[in-house]
């Protein structure tokens, strides 16, 4: 009969199962939707829609609505695709928890600052929004050191500085421009990187 100490050493795993369950935990990260491009094109994309119809609503002085509600359409890929992943994966990487809690912070953050605004009638709020868009984007860039996400959030933050001594056509210009250098750009080459990963692994 075997005893503890030998029982533990017959079912201790290998160094190759070792390895090739880190291999195997580092390839389901990298399918991750935040991983993969997908939620910062879908910001990028929104952002840059939105800022442009608001300068097309200043410019010709015509209303479509808030457009800026809008920008709730990215939490439902984000929340969709995060559940999906989660039943899919016996395990979530610790920079993917830390991702999803910066985004809903930022989130909640961005839409408190704009009803603040809006209750108190303090006008242009696009400034104050702009230096949040930094925020995320600088520390998730800073996390994964990629650096067109880090690069797009200094971007954020002299384009939220510039804003201070423009008008609101102009701010709204420098918003969607934020949402195509800090996210969609960004996004795209994440995107690229896994679809030739996947490529290299065929």
């Amino acid at each position: 009969m075997l005893n503890e100490q030998e029982f533990s050493a017959q079912n201790a795993p290998t160094y190759q199962q070792s390895l090739d369950l880190i291999n195997e935990m580092i390839s389901k990260a990298k399918k991750s939707y935040t991983t993969k491009g997908i939620a910062s094109m879908v910001w990028g994309s929104l952002i840059t829609f939105c800022g442009l119809v608001n300068w097309a609503e200043i410019h010709f002085n015509k209303s479509f609505g808030d457009v800026w509600l809008l920008t709730l359409i990215a939490l439902i890929p984000q929340i969709y695709f995060s559940v999906k992943e989660k039943r899919n994966k016996n395990f979530v990487a610790h920079n993917e928890i830390t991702t999803n809690y910066i985004w809903i912070a930022f989130t909640i953050s961005m839409f408190i600052t704009s009803f603040y605004f809006s209750h108190f009638n303090l006008g242009n709020v696009s400034t104050l929004i702009m230096m949040l868009f930094g925020i995320p984007t600088f520390i998730i860039g800073g996390m994964s050191k990629f650096k067109p996400m880090i690069l797009g959030g200094f971007f954020c933050w002299a384009a939220s500085i510039v804003s201070i001594f423009t008008t609101l056509e102009v701010d709204v210009l420098l918003m969607a421009a934020c949402g195509l250098f800090a996210w969609l750009i960004p996004g795209i080459i994440l995107w690229n990187r896994y679809k030739k990963s996947l490529a290299a692994n065929v």
